[in-house]
């Protein structure tokens, strides 16, 4: 992919046939299992959620498995993952156990945080993968700081930094890419735009159409691509990141897809409607994949079953595994 321009004005479209001939069938088939893993995952969480084995709130990203799954696929082994409190899917995408990811949020002593992290705090340090953050945009202003250290330690590593397009309003955002982009850090920033922050819509929020054109202010590339298209996400997210390992500093990527759940839990979902949501249904990034590679109904639903089959296992190895004990309460606990 070549950018014409420093910021793009239009959504980025990508050679699919190109890109299935170089990635190859097998790969991509594998991507649709990936994205089978992550929904399955967020429907059982969901389902414990529902029968009270869960405490606190969640925050689902189904419909949203693409942005996931193709970013962490043009990513490199070493390469650093932040993310937000939507992040399940990523954490699975960037390579994370799901038993491991089931019992942590079950709040089991496997888990990889011992429990302590649940839902919103999920991370994974031996991978790189520096957690999700409960704050909106908290990620934003730590990745300045991983990016510095890349620098100093002059690697060809990357920061891949998620967040919301509600986090792309906060003042954080503005600081962190200005700093980002003079000091040429080697950072991706991910905007993964569901539409609403909240209940607040993107389009209330936001004068200009395409959250990708602030990146001008920064004098730094910025494209808008289909979030649901994972081809689309894994093209442009590659092209950012060979940029950053050259030298040549940010970028900002903004994804464009939907969550077809509420916000959390506890949402209402009264700011939208039934039809809304079963327009972006209907543009399912799992499905559009299987369906560009021509795999069969049996094929597809083979590889469902499979996903199903993967978290139903990870979730016996959560409830078998112990409670934290009482008396470890304070570890990791810093005064």
């Amino acid at each position: 992919m070549e950018w014409t321009s420093l910021v793009e004005t239009e959504i980025y479209q990508p050679n699919h046939q190109r890109l299935i001939e170089e990635l190859g069938e097998p790969r991509l088939r594998e991507w649709v299992l990936q994205m089978n893993i992550i929904r399955a995952f967020e429907e059982k969480a969901e389902d414990l959620f529902a029968r009270g084995l869960v405490h606190g709130t969640m925050h689902l990203s189904i419909g949203q498995e693409a942005v996931a799954v193709g970013a962490s696929a043009a990513m490199q082994d070493g390469d650093y993952l932040l993310n937000h409190h939507r992040g399940h899917g990523h954490c699975l995408a960037w390579g994370s156990d799901v038993r491991l990811m089931m019992a942590e949020f079950l709040g089991k002593e496997t888990g990889y945080c011992r429990g302590r992290g649940g839902s919103m705090h999920i991370a994974n340090v031996e991978m790189n993968n520096l957690g999700a953050n409960g704050i909106v945009g908290g990620g934003i202003p730590i990745s300045v700081g991983v990016g510095l250290s890349i620098r100093k330690r002059k690697t060809r590593q990357v920061c891949l930094t998620i967040f919301g397009d509600g986090a792309a309003n906060e003042g954080a955002f503005h600081e962190s890419l200005n700093m980002a982009s003079i000091w040429d850090l080697p950072v991706i920033y991910l905007c993964e735009n569901n539409q609403y922050a909240m209940s607040m819509a993107v389009q209330k929020a936001f004068k200009i159409p395409h959250i990708s054109l602030r990146a001008a202010a920064y004098g730094m590339p910025g494209v808008t691509v289909d979030g649901n298209d994972v081809l689309a996400v894994y093209e442009a997210v590659r092209q950012a990141a060979q940029r950053a390992r050259h030298g040549q500093g940010p970028t900002l990527v903004e994804a464009l897809t939907y969550r077809w759940r509420g916000h959390s839990k506890s949402d209402r979902q009264l700011y939208r409607t039934r039809e809304e949501v079963k327009a972006w249904q209907a543009r399912d990034p799992i499905r559009r994949l299987a369906d560009l590679l021509g795999l069969s109904e049996a094929e597809q639903a083979e590889l469902a079953q499979r996903a199903r089959g993967q978290i139903e296992e990870a979730v016996a190895f959560a409830q078998a595994s112990p409670e934290p004990d009482l008396s470890t309460i304070m570890e990791g606990v810093y005064a």
